[in-house]
Protein backbone atom coordinates (compact mmCIF):
# COMPACT_ATOMS: atom_id res chain seq x y z
CA UNK A 1 0.00 0.00 0.00
CA UNK A 2 1.35 3.70 -0.53
CA UNK A 3 2.15 5.70 1.89
CA UNK A 4 0.08 8.64 0.52
CA UNK A 5 -2.75 5.67 0.76
CA UNK A 6 -1.94 4.98 3.79
CA UNK A 7 -2.16 8.37 5.30
CA UNK A 8 -6.00 8.73 3.51
CA UNK A 9 -6.71 5.06 4.78
CA UNK A 10 -5.46 6.37 8.68
CA UNK A 11 -7.16 8.97 8.87
CA UNK A 12 -8.88 9.13 12.05
CA UNK A 13 -11.91 11.24 13.62
CA UNK A 14 -11.80 12.07 17.69
CA UNK A 15 -15.37 13.01 18.79
CA UNK A 16 -15.77 13.74 22.40
CA UNK A 17 -12.85 11.88 23.57
CA UNK A 18 -14.22 8.48 21.50
CA UNK A 19 -12.33 7.37 18.80
CA UNK A 20 -13.85 5.41 16.16
CA UNK A 21 -12.68 2.15 15.13
CA UNK A 22 -10.60 -0.03 12.59
CA UNK A 23 -12.11 -2.07 10.01
CA UNK A 24 -11.81 -5.97 9.47
CA UNK A 25 -10.12 -5.53 6.83
CA UNK A 26 -7.48 -3.37 8.36
CA UNK A 27 -6.70 -6.14 10.69
CA UNK A 28 -3.31 -8.10 10.15
CA UNK A 29 -3.42 -11.79 11.01
CA UNK A 30 -0.05 -12.34 13.11
CA UNK A 31 2.45 -15.11 11.90
CA UNK A 32 4.05 -16.02 15.32
CA UNK A 33 1.68 -19.19 16.66
CA UNK A 34 2.32 -17.70 20.14
CA UNK A 35 0.74 -14.71 19.20
CA UNK A 36 -2.32 -16.64 17.40
CA UNK A 37 -2.14 -18.94 20.98
CA UNK A 38 -3.10 -15.76 22.51
CA UNK A 39 -5.31 -14.40 20.69
CA UNK A 40 -7.66 -17.14 21.19
CA UNK A 41 -6.79 -17.08 24.78
CA UNK A 42 -7.94 -13.53 24.60
CA UNK A 43 -11.41 -14.47 22.85
CA UNK A 44 -12.05 -16.73 25.86
CA UNK A 45 -11.68 -14.27 28.66
CA UNK A 46 -14.99 -12.40 27.87
CA UNK A 47 -15.22 -9.90 30.45
CA UNK A 48 -12.05 -7.35 31.44
CA UNK A 49 -11.95 -4.41 34.21
CA UNK A 50 -11.11 -1.23 32.28
CA UNK A 51 -10.00 1.86 34.78
CA UNK A 52 -9.67 5.44 34.02
CA UNK A 53 -8.11 6.85 37.07
CA UNK A 54 -5.42 9.66 37.66
CA UNK A 55 -5.63 13.03 39.28
CA UNK A 56 -8.30 14.65 37.05
CA UNK A 57 -10.46 11.99 38.97
CA UNK A 58 -10.68 15.06 41.84
CA UNK A 59 -12.88 17.11 39.27
CA UNK A 60 -14.90 15.11 38.39
CA UNK A 61 -14.74 16.18 34.49
CA UNK A 62 -13.46 13.66 31.36
CA UNK A 63 -10.04 13.03 31.67
CA UNK A 64 -7.01 14.91 29.90
CA UNK A 65 -9.11 16.24 26.74
CA UNK A 66 -10.20 19.69 28.45
CA UNK A 67 -6.29 20.81 28.09
CA UNK A 68 -6.60 20.34 23.96
CA UNK A 69 -7.84 23.67 23.02
CA UNK A 70 -8.94 22.12 19.77
CA UNK A 71 -11.46 19.87 21.22
CA UNK A 72 -12.82 22.57 23.60
CA UNK A 73 -16.48 22.82 22.64
CA UNK A 74 -17.07 19.65 24.37
CA UNK A 75 -14.59 19.31 26.78
CA UNK A 76 -14.65 22.40 28.52
CA UNK A 77 -18.74 22.31 28.41
CA UNK A 78 -18.86 21.63 32.20
CA UNK A 79 -16.28 23.75 33.54
CA UNK A 80 -17.54 26.36 35.27
CA UNK A 81 -15.20 28.38 37.29
CA UNK A 82 -13.95 31.71 35.81
CA UNK A 83 -10.62 31.08 33.83
CA UNK A 84 -9.17 31.46 31.08
CA UNK A 85 -7.70 28.46 28.71
CA UNK A 86 -4.32 29.01 29.86
CA UNK A 87 -5.35 29.17 33.36
CA UNK A 88 -6.96 26.15 32.95
CA UNK A 89 -4.03 24.35 31.65
CA UNK A 90 -1.71 25.06 34.83
CA UNK A 91 -4.50 24.33 37.14
CA UNK A 92 -5.22 21.49 35.50
CA UNK A 93 -1.30 20.36 35.46
CA UNK A 94 -0.64 21.08 38.90
CA UNK A 95 -3.64 18.78 40.19
CA UNK A 96 -0.88 16.27 40.69
CA UNK A 97 -0.07 18.39 43.85
CA UNK A 98 -3.17 17.42 45.52
CA UNK A 99 -3.70 13.81 44.15
CA UNK A 100 -3.42 11.95 47.43
CA UNK A 101 -5.56 8.75 47.19
CA UNK A 102 -4.82 7.60 50.67
CA UNK A 103 -8.26 5.09 50.53
CA UNK A 104 -6.42 3.07 47.48
CA UNK A 105 -7.97 -0.63 47.81
CA UNK A 106 -5.96 -2.88 45.62
CA UNK A 107 -6.58 -6.08 47.30
CA UNK A 108 -10.36 -5.22 47.59
CA UNK A 109 -10.30 -4.27 43.82
CA UNK A 110 -8.77 -7.12 42.51
CA UNK A 111 -10.64 -9.57 44.83
CA UNK A 112 -13.74 -8.31 44.00
CA UNK A 113 -13.19 -8.17 39.88
CA UNK A 114 -12.12 -12.10 40.34
CA UNK A 115 -15.05 -13.12 42.52
CA UNK A 116 -17.50 -11.57 40.03
CA UNK A 117 -16.55 -12.93 36.72
CA UNK A 118 -13.75 -10.38 35.28
CA UNK A 119 -10.65 -12.03 33.70
CA UNK A 120 -8.50 -9.42 33.36
CA UNK A 121 -7.05 -5.76 34.04
CA UNK A 122 -6.96 -2.94 31.57
CA UNK A 123 -5.63 0.04 33.39
CA UNK A 124 -4.39 3.27 32.28
CA UNK A 125 -1.03 3.63 33.22
CA UNK A 126 -0.49 6.95 31.40
CA UNK A 127 -3.32 8.99 29.54
CA UNK A 128 -3.05 11.73 27.37
CA UNK A 129 -2.16 14.65 30.23
CA UNK A 130 1.27 12.60 30.61
CA UNK A 131 0.33 12.07 34.51
CA UNK A 132 2.21 8.40 34.78
CA UNK A 133 0.48 5.99 37.21
CA UNK A 134 4.01 4.12 37.84
CA UNK A 135 7.71 4.83 39.35
CA UNK A 136 8.96 6.22 36.12
CA UNK A 137 12.66 7.66 36.01
CA UNK A 138 11.77 9.71 32.72
CA UNK A 139 9.85 12.19 34.23
CA UNK A 140 8.71 14.12 37.98
CA UNK A 141 5.09 14.05 36.42
CA UNK A 142 4.08 11.04 37.84
CA UNK A 143 2.60 9.27 41.41
CA UNK A 144 5.79 8.61 42.81
CA UNK A 145 7.28 12.26 42.18
CA UNK A 146 7.79 14.68 45.16
CA UNK A 147 4.87 17.00 44.13
CA UNK A 148 2.43 14.54 44.27
CA UNK A 149 1.50 14.06 48.13
CA UNK A 150 1.08 9.97 47.77
CA UNK A 151 4.40 9.56 46.75
CA UNK A 152 5.40 8.89 50.14
CA UNK A 153 2.97 6.10 50.69
CA UNK A 154 3.57 2.32 50.88
CA UNK A 155 1.40 1.92 47.85
CA UNK A 156 2.59 4.84 46.29
CA UNK A 157 3.43 2.82 42.83
CA UNK A 158 -0.10 2.26 41.85
CA UNK A 159 0.39 0.10 38.72
CA UNK A 160 2.98 -1.86 40.79
CA UNK A 161 0.24 -2.59 43.61
CA UNK A 162 -2.65 -2.85 41.09
CA UNK A 163 -1.24 -5.61 38.48
CA UNK A 164 0.40 -7.59 41.59
CA UNK A 165 -2.92 -8.20 43.17
CA UNK A 166 -4.88 -8.64 40.31
CA UNK A 167 -2.06 -11.29 39.31
CA UNK A 168 -2.07 -12.77 42.34
CA UNK A 169 -5.59 -13.64 41.67
CA UNK A 170 -5.12 -15.03 38.43
CA UNK A 171 -6.59 -12.07 36.18
CA UNK A 172 -4.36 -11.22 33.23
CA UNK A 173 -3.21 -7.84 32.43
CA UNK A 174 -3.46 -5.28 30.08
CA UNK A 175 -1.64 -1.78 30.21
CA UNK A 176 -3.25 0.87 28.81
CA UNK A 177 -0.73 3.85 27.68
CA UNK A 178 -1.21 6.93 25.61
CA UNK A 179 1.32 7.42 22.82
CA UNK A 180 0.59 10.99 22.87
CA UNK A 181 2.00 12.88 26.22
CA UNK A 182 0.79 16.70 26.67
CA UNK A 183 3.01 17.04 29.39
CA UNK A 184 6.12 16.81 28.04
CA UNK A 185 8.06 20.05 26.32
CA UNK A 186 9.36 17.17 23.80
CA UNK A 187 5.30 16.75 22.30
CA UNK A 188 4.09 19.99 23.66
CA UNK A 189 7.12 22.59 23.46
CA UNK A 190 6.57 25.66 24.96
CA UNK A 191 7.19 28.75 21.90
CA UNK A 192 6.82 26.91 18.83
CA UNK A 193 5.23 28.41 15.43
CA UNK A 194 2.22 26.86 16.86
CA UNK A 195 1.88 29.19 19.65
CA UNK A 196 -0.37 28.77 22.84
CA UNK A 197 -3.12 26.39 21.04
CA UNK A 198 -3.20 23.53 21.81
CA UNK A 199 -4.25 20.39 19.44
CA UNK A 200 -3.86 16.66 19.84
CA UNK A 201 -0.72 15.95 18.09
CA UNK A 202 2.80 18.01 18.70
CA UNK A 203 3.11 21.25 18.84
CA UNK A 204 5.30 21.77 16.07
CA UNK A 205 6.14 19.72 12.79
CA UNK A 206 8.15 16.52 13.51
CA UNK A 207 9.97 16.88 9.72
CA UNK A 208 11.14 20.25 10.92
CA UNK A 209 12.07 19.58 14.33
CA UNK A 210 13.33 15.95 13.36
CA UNK A 211 15.75 16.25 16.61
CA UNK A 212 12.84 16.81 19.08
CA UNK A 213 10.55 14.52 17.79
CA UNK A 214 13.87 12.05 18.18
CA UNK A 215 13.65 13.24 21.84
CA UNK A 216 9.78 12.03 22.04
CA UNK A 217 10.22 8.59 20.29
CA UNK A 218 13.27 7.50 23.00
CA UNK A 219 11.65 9.09 25.81
CA UNK A 220 8.17 6.79 24.68
CA UNK A 221 10.08 3.72 24.12
CA UNK A 222 11.93 4.57 27.16
CA UNK A 223 8.30 4.28 29.18
CA UNK A 224 6.87 1.58 27.50
CA UNK A 225 10.01 -0.58 27.96
CA UNK A 226 10.16 0.42 31.98
CA UNK A 227 6.48 -0.83 31.86
CA UNK A 228 8.11 -4.10 30.49
CA UNK A 229 10.62 -4.86 31.99
CA UNK A 230 9.82 -3.55 35.66
CA UNK A 231 5.98 -4.88 36.24
CA UNK A 232 6.07 -8.61 35.94
CA UNK A 233 4.06 -10.35 33.28
CA UNK A 234 2.28 -7.73 31.07
CA UNK A 235 -0.80 -9.81 28.28
CA UNK A 236 -1.41 -6.75 26.45
CA UNK A 237 -0.41 -3.35 25.24
CA UNK A 238 -3.17 -0.80 24.93
CA UNK A 239 -2.18 2.01 23.39
CA UNK A 240 -4.03 4.82 22.40
CA UNK A 241 -4.28 8.05 20.65
CA UNK A 242 -4.59 6.72 17.24
CA UNK A 243 -3.76 10.18 15.61
CA UNK A 244 -0.23 8.99 16.24
CA UNK A 245 0.99 6.61 14.41
CA UNK A 246 4.00 5.39 11.74
CA UNK A 247 1.76 6.05 8.45
CA UNK A 248 1.29 9.48 9.30
CA UNK A 249 3.85 12.63 10.40
CA UNK A 250 3.91 11.38 13.78
CA UNK A 251 6.13 8.27 13.48
CA UNK A 252 7.43 6.50 16.82
CA UNK A 253 8.70 3.53 15.12
CA UNK A 254 6.09 1.50 17.30
CA UNK A 255 7.26 -1.85 15.48
CA UNK A 256 10.69 -1.14 17.05
CA UNK A 257 9.32 -0.79 20.68
CA UNK A 258 6.90 -3.93 20.34
CA UNK A 259 9.44 -6.57 19.21
CA UNK A 260 11.42 -4.94 22.05
CA UNK A 261 9.42 -5.75 24.62
CA UNK A 262 8.52 -9.49 23.11
CA UNK A 263 12.55 -10.15 23.40
CA UNK A 264 11.55 -10.18 27.08
CA UNK A 265 7.78 -10.75 27.17
CA UNK A 266 7.20 -12.87 23.54
CA UNK A 267 3.37 -13.53 24.55
CA UNK A 268 2.23 -9.71 24.21
CA UNK A 269 -0.59 -8.55 22.32
CA UNK A 270 -0.48 -5.41 20.96
CA UNK A 271 -3.89 -2.99 20.58
CA UNK A 272 -2.50 -0.25 18.51
CA UNK A 273 -5.65 1.15 18.34
CA UNK A 274 -7.23 3.17 15.04
CA UNK A 275 -4.42 2.47 13.43
CA UNK A 276 -4.56 -0.75 11.66
CA UNK A 277 -1.42 -3.02 10.43
CA UNK A 278 0.54 -5.57 12.04
CA UNK A 279 0.55 -3.85 15.96
CA UNK A 280 -3.32 -3.62 16.17
CA UNK A 281 -3.85 -7.31 16.56
CA UNK A 282 -7.31 -6.48 18.42
CA UNK A 283 -10.15 -4.27 17.21
CA UNK A 284 -11.13 -1.88 20.04
CA UNK A 285 -14.93 -0.22 19.53
CA UNK A 286 -15.28 2.56 21.76
CA UNK A 287 -18.66 3.43 23.55
CA UNK A 288 -20.49 1.06 20.76
CA UNK A 289 -20.61 -2.16 19.43
CA UNK A 290 -19.90 -3.38 15.69
CA UNK A 291 -23.63 -3.32 14.00
CA UNK A 292 -22.59 -7.17 13.10
CA UNK A 293 -19.98 -9.88 14.24
CA UNK A 294 -16.66 -9.60 13.76
CA UNK A 295 -14.73 -12.73 12.48
CA UNK A 296 -11.49 -11.01 14.47
CA UNK A 297 -10.63 -10.17 18.03
CA UNK A 298 -12.36 -7.03 19.30
CA UNK A 299 -12.75 -5.84 22.22
CA UNK A 300 -15.54 -2.86 22.89
CA UNK A 301 -14.79 -0.32 26.01
CA UNK A 302 -17.68 1.06 27.47
CA UNK A 303 -18.29 2.68 30.01
CA UNK A 304 -20.37 1.69 33.16
CA UNK A 305 -21.33 5.17 33.85
CA UNK A 306 -21.57 8.16 31.70
CA UNK A 307 -18.03 8.66 30.80
CA UNK A 308 -14.18 6.88 31.48
CA UNK A 309 -13.32 9.69 33.97
CA UNK A 310 -14.58 9.38 37.51
CA UNK A 311 -18.54 11.40 37.98
CA UNK A 312 -19.36 12.54 41.61
CA UNK A 313 -22.91 12.14 40.34
CA UNK A 314 -23.14 9.25 37.90
CA UNK A 315 -26.29 8.29 36.32
CA UNK A 316 -25.13 3.94 36.21
CA UNK A 317 -26.27 1.39 34.12
CA UNK A 318 -28.50 -0.95 36.01
CA UNK A 319 -27.13 -4.73 36.13
CA UNK A 320 -29.88 -5.73 33.59
CA UNK A 321 -28.28 -3.39 31.21
CA UNK A 322 -24.63 -4.21 31.92
CA UNK A 323 -25.49 -8.14 31.06
CA UNK A 324 -27.58 -7.54 27.95
CA UNK A 325 -24.08 -5.59 26.83
CA UNK A 326 -22.23 -8.08 27.73
CA UNK A 327 -24.53 -10.90 26.27
CA UNK A 328 -24.73 -8.83 23.10
CA UNK A 329 -20.90 -8.13 22.50
CA UNK A 330 -19.43 -12.03 23.01
CA UNK A 331 -22.71 -12.79 20.66
CA UNK A 332 -20.95 -10.69 17.97
CA UNK A 333 -17.95 -12.51 19.21
CA UNK A 334 -15.92 -9.99 21.57
CA UNK A 335 -14.81 -9.13 25.06
CA UNK A 336 -16.18 -6.35 27.08
CA UNK A 337 -13.55 -4.11 28.91
CA UNK A 338 -16.30 -3.19 31.15
CA UNK A 339 -14.60 0.61 32.33
CA UNK A 340 -15.37 1.62 35.96
CA UNK A 341 -13.79 4.68 37.37
CA UNK A 342 -12.32 4.83 40.72
CA UNK A 343 -12.97 8.40 43.43
CA UNK A 344 -10.37 10.26 44.08
CA UNK A 345 -9.83 8.78 47.46
CA UNK A 346 -9.02 5.33 46.29
CA UNK A 347 -12.25 3.13 46.40
CA UNK A 348 -14.79 2.79 44.37
CA UNK A 349 -18.03 4.19 44.83
CA UNK A 350 -20.95 1.63 46.42
CA UNK A 351 -23.02 1.96 43.26
CA UNK A 352 -20.21 0.51 40.95
CA UNK A 353 -19.44 -2.10 43.40
CA UNK A 354 -22.96 -3.39 43.98
CA UNK A 355 -23.06 -3.55 40.00
CA UNK A 356 -20.25 -5.55 39.68
CA UNK A 357 -21.70 -8.18 42.69
CA UNK A 358 -24.53 -8.32 40.63
CA UNK A 359 -23.04 -9.03 37.42
CA UNK A 360 -21.09 -11.57 39.17
CA UNK A 361 -24.10 -13.56 40.48
CA UNK A 362 -25.57 -13.61 37.44
CA UNK A 363 -22.11 -15.14 35.87
CA UNK A 364 -21.93 -17.66 38.50
CA UNK A 365 -25.15 -19.30 36.81
CA UNK A 366 -25.06 -18.61 33.65
CA UNK A 367 -21.68 -17.90 32.69
CA UNK A 368 -20.86 -21.50 31.20
CA UNK A 369 -22.63 -19.88 27.61
CA UNK A 370 -20.31 -16.56 28.06
CA UNK A 371 -16.77 -17.58 28.34
CA UNK A 372 -14.89 -19.61 26.14
CA UNK A 373 -17.81 -19.36 23.93
CA UNK A 374 -17.67 -18.39 19.89
CA UNK A 375 -20.21 -16.86 17.14
CA UNK A 376 -22.87 -19.11 15.95
CA UNK A 377 -25.39 -18.15 13.64
CA UNK A 378 -27.79 -16.76 13.73
CA UNK A 379 -26.25 -14.17 16.35
CA UNK A 380 -27.69 -11.28 17.27
CA UNK A 381 -31.42 -11.76 16.37
CA UNK A 382 -34.03 -8.62 18.33
CA UNK A 383 -33.94 -9.97 22.12
CA UNK A 384 -32.33 -12.95 21.05
CA UNK A 385 -28.79 -13.83 21.26
CA UNK A 386 -26.13 -16.69 20.72
CA UNK A 387 -23.08 -18.28 21.29
CA UNK A 388 -21.55 -22.10 21.40
CA UNK A 389 -18.84 -23.84 22.90
CA UNK A 390 -17.79 -27.17 20.83
CA UNK A 391 -20.88 -29.09 20.03
CA UNK A 392 -23.58 -27.04 22.20
CA UNK A 393 -25.21 -23.64 21.58
CA UNK A 394 -26.35 -21.03 23.75
CA UNK A 395 -29.50 -19.09 23.43
CA UNK A 396 -30.17 -15.87 25.55
CA UNK A 397 -33.54 -15.05 25.62
CA UNK A 398 -33.29 -11.14 26.97
CA UNK A 399 -36.15 -9.03 28.75
CA UNK A 400 -35.79 -5.36 28.52
CA UNK A 401 -37.42 -4.65 32.13
CA UNK A 402 -39.04 -7.18 35.01
CA UNK A 403 -42.42 -5.90 33.89
CA UNK A 404 -42.05 -7.64 30.39
CA UNK A 405 -44.62 -10.82 30.55
CA UNK A 406 -42.58 -14.21 30.74
CA UNK A 407 -44.79 -16.08 27.66
CA UNK A 408 -45.59 -19.80 28.18
CA UNK A 409 -43.89 -20.46 25.13
CA UNK A 410 -40.68 -18.68 23.41
CA UNK A 411 -39.47 -18.63 20.03
CA UNK A 412 -36.03 -19.18 19.59
CA UNK A 413 -34.41 -18.67 15.67
CA UNK A 414 -32.89 -22.01 15.73
CA UNK A 415 -32.31 -24.04 12.54
CA UNK A 416 -29.38 -26.05 13.50
CA UNK A 417 -30.20 -30.03 14.75
CA UNK A 418 -30.31 -30.77 18.09
CA UNK A 419 -31.42 -33.61 20.28
CA UNK A 420 -31.92 -31.71 23.42
CA UNK A 421 -32.80 -28.31 24.90
CA UNK A 422 -32.16 -27.20 28.78
CA UNK A 423 -32.86 -24.22 30.96
CA UNK A 424 -29.44 -23.01 32.37
CA UNK A 425 -29.92 -23.04 35.94
CA UNK A 426 -33.43 -24.63 35.62
CA UNK A 427 -35.07 -27.59 34.22
CA UNK A 428 -33.63 -29.71 32.13
CA UNK A 429 -34.94 -31.51 28.96
CA UNK A 430 -37.53 -29.02 27.71
CA UNK A 431 -40.28 -29.41 25.81
CA UNK A 432 -39.94 -27.81 21.99
CA UNK A 433 -41.34 -28.11 18.40
CA UNK A 434 -39.98 -26.84 15.17
CA UNK A 435 -41.50 -24.29 13.10
CA UNK A 436 -40.78 -23.02 9.79
CA UNK A 437 -38.45 -20.64 11.32
CA UNK A 438 -36.88 -21.82 14.69
CA UNK A 439 -37.81 -23.64 17.40
CA UNK A 440 -40.96 -22.74 20.10
CA UNK A 441 -39.80 -23.84 23.64
CA UNK A 442 -42.19 -24.57 26.63
CA UNK A 443 -41.10 -22.30 29.75
CA UNK A 444 -41.41 -24.29 33.15
CA UNK A 445 -44.53 -22.91 35.22
CA UNK A 446 -42.24 -21.93 38.00
CA UNK A 447 -40.22 -19.58 35.16
CA UNK A 448 -43.58 -17.86 34.91
CA UNK A 449 -43.29 -15.54 37.42
CA UNK A 450 -44.87 -11.99 37.81
CA UNK A 451 -41.19 -10.61 37.47
CA UNK A 452 -39.10 -11.15 34.32
CA UNK A 453 -35.36 -12.47 35.00
CA UNK A 454 -32.47 -10.70 33.15
CA UNK A 455 -32.80 -13.63 30.62
CA UNK A 456 -33.81 -17.09 30.14
CA UNK A 457 -30.74 -19.01 28.79
CA UNK A 458 -31.37 -22.00 27.42
CA UNK A 459 -28.48 -25.18 26.57
CA UNK A 460 -29.09 -26.56 23.00
CA UNK A 461 -27.34 -29.56 22.76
Amino acid sequence: MSETHQTEEQEQVVEQGVHNFSSEEKWVKPEDPLLLERLEWFKDQKLGLMMHWGPYSQLGLVESWALCDQDEEWSRNEIDWDVDAEELKRQYFGLNKTFNPLRFQPELWADLAAENGFKYLNFTTKHHDGFCMWDTATTDYRITGPDCPFHTHKYADICKQLFDAFRARGLAISAYFSKADWHTPYYWAPGMERGTFTSRGPSYDPKQYPWLWEQFVQFTHKQIMELMTRYGRIDMLWLDAGWVNDYRDQNIRLGEVVEKAREIQPWLLSADRTVGGPYENLITPEQTLPERPLNVPWESCITMGYAFSYRYEDNYKSVRQLIHLLVEVVAKGGNLALNVAPQPDGRLSQTAISRIKGMGAWLKVYGEGIYGTRICEPYSVGNCQFTRKDDTIYAFYLYKNEQETVEEEIHLPVQQAFNQIDLVGGQDNLYYRRTENGIIVRTPENERSDQAPIAHVFRIK
